[in-house]
C-alpha cells in the first residue's frame, strides 16, 4: 500500500487547480503556470480544496506510479507558490561564474569557458563569482540544469576542487605518502 500516494494535498489560497480529460493537470499560482499529463489509470479528485489520487486496483505497475503521481502534483503546487532553488559552489583557484542575458559562463580550469543557455523558466543569479543560485517553478528543470552545470567539473576527492552543491559533503581521500622508512 502506497503511503505517499494515499496522502491528500491541500491547495493553498491563490492557487487554481484544474484537471481536464485525460488526466491533464494545470496548476496556476503567483509564480506561474505548470501543466502535466498523468496516466489515465489513476483518478485525480478535487474536493473542497483537497486533492486526492486514487488507484483502481493493486497491480504492481499501478502501485508504482501512485505515489509518484501524488508527489509530482504536490511539487507542482509547491513550485507555483514558493518555487525551487539549487545553489552551487565553485571550489578552486580561478574558478568563477558569470551571467549575461540568458547565458551562464563558467571558467573552471579548462582552456575555454563553458557556456550554458537557459530559458525563461529559470532564473540564475551569481551573487559571488564562486556561487550560483538556480531558481524556477519546475523542480525537474531546476534539478536537471543544476546537475548539468555540476557535471562540467565534478568535485575531485583529493583537493575538493570542482563544482558542488551547497552543503554537499565531498568524501576526501588521503594523498600519497613518502616511502616507508626501513
Amino acid at each position: 500500500m502506497s503511503r505517499i500516494g494515499n496522502k491528500t494535498i491541500t491547495i493553498p489560497a491563490g492557487v487554481e487547480f484544474d484537471v481536464t480529460a485525460g488526466n491533464e493537470v494545470t496548476v496556476k499560482g503567483p509564480k506561474g503556470t505548470l501543466t502535466r499529463q498523468f496516466r489515465s489509470e489513476l483518478t485525480i479528485e478535487i474536493d473542497s480544496g483537497i486533492v486526492a489520487v486514487k488507484r483502481p486496483n493493486d497491480l504492481k505497475t499501478i502501485k508504482q506510479i501512485h505515489g509518484t503521481t501524488r508527489s509530482l502534483i504536490a511539487n507542482m503546487i509547491v513550485g507555483v507558490t514558493e518555487g525551487f532553488t539549487k545553489e552551487l559552489e565553485l571550489v578552486g583557484i580561478g574558478y568563477r561564474a558569470s551571467v549575461a542575458g540568458n547565458t551562464l559562463t563558467l571558467n573552471v580550469g579548462y582552456s575555454h569557458p563553458v557556456t550554458f543557455d537557459f530559458g525563461e523558466d529559470l532564473e540564475i543569479e551569481v551573487p559571488k563569482p564562486n556561487n550560483i543560485k538556480i531558481t524556477g517553478i519546475d523542480k525537474q528543470v531546476v534539478g536537471e540544469f543544476a546537475a548539468n552545470v555540476r557535471a562540467t567539473r565534478k568535485p575531485e576527492p583529493y583537493l575538493g576542487k570542482g563544482i558542488k552543491y551547497k552543503g554537499e559533503h565531498i568524501a576526501r581521500k588521503e594523498g600519497k605518502t613518502a616511502a616507508a622508512k626501513k
